[in-house]
């Protein structure tokens, strides 16, 4: 059974460095046959209870998605900026980790790239575990054609909602154009839904329909857009969260923590909101939204597609007999299924009045493992 009732994790590592200088934290919300996995995470100003909250997020993703894995995250404080050093001793520290059954990717201000090294320097490839069939094709020849699942699976949270409620041709705000945004923007408009905001780090731009793909061709890797290469018929605004002023049905939050918080989900315009990002929405900015009578799908099951995709691998749930273009089908299918799943259930839970929807959708997940 993959729930956990205790407010404490199954266990929790400091992590100081081996051969180098290392500020961070391992947490394991919980194991299941011995094993948990989560994202790495890398900023400045990262927290062992901002890990925490993300390995719990971890759990109730793996729970509701039906898998047998626990929920585990890694932190670490960015101090400095030699990315290579800092990811070596990050390896060599969590070697043993690694090889006892707690897989660590990716997740903010961690890349591929950064994987890699770290993955090297610990010796360890998720191709090999004792107990389990080998994997017959390396990690990256796996898990690089399915970037775009997590955006997959929001955007098919965000038409699930919008079925439930008979909506069509919906406006919609992307909040974060990072690969998450744009893939949720792409996503939804060619299904038939107009996207009149976006927003990055600089600010919001809108208008009364943004064509995706001319906007994805002026945003580098980072999800900032080229302001210099607008039309005119475009809206700019660098005002504190704009994003939310917009006349929008839906609103996607696929970028940093609490995007939505106490401070500011008073003006939230949109009945649907869907998080495309970790813990995207405080707890207050959740009651009241549900409060006021908005439609809100966490990110514990809309934004569960490449920890999905990579549990099925470590699991060994991925049909690997298949070929790479039917194994990534495979993939998108298996994750859009569960979201809509959950999605649906959530959104009948929530229709019978109940005070905490998620809670009893989780329970019932957690029954059927």
């Amino acid at each position: 059974m993959n729930t956990h009732d205790a407010e404490r994790p199954a266990f929790t590592v400091h992590l100081n460095g081996s051969g180098g200088d290392l500020q961070g934290w391992v947490v394991a919300d919980t194991l299941v046959d011995g094993l948990a996995m989560g994202g790495t995470r890398m900023t400045a100003d990262v927290t062992q209870e901002e890990v925490a909250g993300l390995a719990r997020d971890m759990t109730q993703k793996f729970t509701l998605a039906g898998l047998r894995i626990g929920g585990a995250k890694a932190g670490i404080v960015r101090t400095s900026s030699d990315r290579e050093a800092t990811f070596r001793t990050f390896g060599r520290t969590v070697k043993p980790l690694l090889h006892g059954g707690i897989h660590l990717g990716i997740d903010m201000g961690v890349t591929a790239a950064d994987r890699a090294i770290f993955f090297d320097e610990a010796g360890y490839d998720p191709r090999h575990r004792a107990g389990v069939p080998d994997m017959p094709v390396d990690w990256r020849t796996y898990y690089e054609p399915l970037i775009d699942v997590t955006g997959y699976g929001v955007g098919t949270a965000v038409v699930s909602a919008l079925n439930a409620r008979g909506t069509t041709g919906a406006r919609v705000v992307v909040q974060g154009f990072g690969a998450v945004g744009r893939s949720v923007a792409g996503f939804l408009e060619d299904r038939g839904h107009v996207v009149v905001g976006v927003a990055d780090v600089q600010g919001t731009v809108s208008a009364d329909r943004l064509p995706v793909g001319d906007l994805i061709a002026i945003t580098d890797e980072y999800g900032n857009i080229d302001r210099s290469r607008l039309p005119g018929s475009v809206t700019v605004s660098g005002e504190p969260d704009a994003w939310l002023d917009l006349d929008a049905d839906v609103l996607v939050l696929a970028a940093q923590k609490h995007a939505l918080d106490a401070g500011n989900v008073h003006r939230l315009r949109a009945e649907i909101v869907v998080e495309g990002a970790n813990l995207a929405s405080s707890d207050e900015a959740r009651a009241k939204t549900a409060a006021a009578g908005a439609i809100l799908v966490p990110g514990v099951i809309a934004n569960i597609g490449g920890a999905a995709a990579a549990a099925l691998a470590v699991t060994r749930v991925v049909p690997f007999d298949l070929s790479a273009a039917a194994r990534k089908d495979w993939v998108f299918d298996w994750v859009a299924n569960r979201v809509r799943a959950n999605t649906g259930q959530l959104l009948e839970i929530i229709a019978g009045g109940s005070a905490d929807a998620l809670g009893e959708l989780l329970a019932v997940r957690a029954r059927e493992l």
